[in-house]
């Protein structure tokens, strides 16, 4: 086991570079199932869930060619199992989107039990009601087995407008016969990463961004070259961070046109990042003040499918309010355990009243103080916003059960210690 050791209270400054966007990495992954030529990879994040996702496919038969920590080459040439590896599968929730692409490459995938961030229930009925609809058979006998002698094209509106289901939905509609409409489609930038990346395979799909995706199915896709997008949610962490720790930041190839909304909410919390080119640059001496709605009343910063706020962003937010003067109201509307990590907050001395699971009210600033005693990360980006918490209080923390942070962020500390955080990695 591994632990952070930060001392706080120390402006950041310098530049950083994010990584490829991890939740692009799996379906691109999974698609490239979809063809037996070569499909190479560039831009990867070398983090744990993508290395599990890589070892979950070579396993099924894909010969997997590492060039380098970001780039692999990825040869379906035969699959010689649909049983994903159980143990493997276990540890991440992205491998779902193999459903999909093993449906049209084998008509058939026993699923196992997934893996994935302990945020609440996440439900995967949309996922196989989607593929239903496409022609597959379901069984349910604790664990999943999918069948399907030919997938066809189907108008199809999706009950909410899931990622993944919409990813797994493409895949299998990419090769069915005829034509498919998604309706209420997710938009994420990792959904329209796996259509662009399809469409240079040959596919066929239009409305790309938007929450109607129309497939028309073709016979066979060719081999590719594709380079994931930065990181939105890694990029949107930096930006918190910095603000927070009242530093003075340049983020580099930070592919602004996905950050819109969320730097829409980063300036109601009085965080007023430039953007510059393909950059974004984070003055020193941001006014962290909470903008009130119209009549002096408390704003709400809420969660909804994209274009809207990402949900994977709200821990870090919650973070940056407290640093920030006035009082805002988070309404966390998909998981009702995201919030429940607030209470570490509040033990480093953050003014926050956890209204019910999905909301919680914050009043700042708040002088943030060290926890010496540690304190643990219970996901992902719960895990980050901790972080930051802790590069900006007084004194030493210790963050313990890191595997969930480096889950989803690239040598976090690396990247962190280059722009002057004093944090170590030390082993327990």
């Amino acid at each position: 086991m591994e632990k952070f050791v930060i001392e706080g209270n120390y402006p950041l400054k310098g530049t950083v570079v994010p990584s490829g966007n991890k939740n692009a990495a799996f379906p691109l992954i999974s698609a490239a199932l979809l063809t037996d030529e070569p499909v190479t990879l560039r831009n990867l994040p070398n983090i744990g869930d993508v290395q599990t996702m890589l070892a979950i496919v070579e396993d099924l038969g894909v010969e997997v060619t590492r060039h380098d920590a970001h780039s692999v080459t990825l040869r379906a040439g035969s699959v010689r199992k649909t049983v994903p590896n159980p143990d493997l599968f276990g540890h991440i929730r992205g491998a779902l989107v193999l459903m999909g692409s093993m449906l049209a490459r084998e008509g058939r995938i026993d699923l196992p039990r997934p893996g994935g961030d302990q945020i609440g229930r996440r439900r995967i009925d949309t996922h196989l009601l989607a593929l239903q609809q496409l022609g597959a058979d379901v069984i349910h006998d604790g664990e999943f087995l999918l069948t399907a002698d030919r997938l066809r094209g189907a108008d199809m509106l999706l009950d909410e407008a899931s990622v993944t289901a919409t990813e797994n939905a493409v895949l299998a509609a990419a090769t069915a016969e005829g034509t498919t409409v998604i309706r209420n489609a997710a938009s994420e930038p990792h959904v329209q990463d796996l259509c662009h990346m399809l469409n240079q395979m040959g596919a066929r799909i239009e409305g790309i961004g938007s929450n109607i995706l129309t497939i028309h199915g073709v016979e066979r896709l060719r081999g590719t070259e594709y380079t994931l997008s930065a990181d939105y949610l890694e990029v949107g962490s930096f930006i918190g961070l910095a603000a927070v720790t009242g530093g003075e930041v340049l983020i580099k190839n930070a592919s602004p046109e996905h950050l819109r909304m969320i730097l829409l909410v980063y300036e109601r919390l009085g965080v007023r990042p430039e953007i510059r080119g393909g950059d974004v640059f984070i003055p020193s001496g941001q006014p962290l003040a909470v903008v009130s709605d119209l009549g002096n009343a408390i704003p709400k910063i809420d969660d909804a499918p994209w274009p809207g706020f990402p949900a994977d962003m709200m821990s870090v937010s919650i973070v940056v309010a407290t640093q920030s003067t006035g009082t805002v109201l988070f309404h966390e509307k998909m998981f009702e355990s995201r919030l429940f990590f607030v209470d570490k907050l509040i033990g480093m001395g953050a003014r926050i009243v956890l209204c019910d699971p999905h909301r919680c009210i914050v009043q700042g600033p708040s002088r943030l103080h060290a926890e010496p005693q540690g304190i643990s990360s219970p996901d992902i980006r719960a895990g980050m916003a901790l972080l930051i918490a802790a590069l900006c209080a007084q004194g030493t923390t210790t963050i313990r059960n890191i595997r969930q942070i480096d889950r989803g962020y690239e040598c976090v500390e690396e990247k962190l210690q280059a722009l002057g955080a004093r944090i170590e990695r030390v082993k327990e």
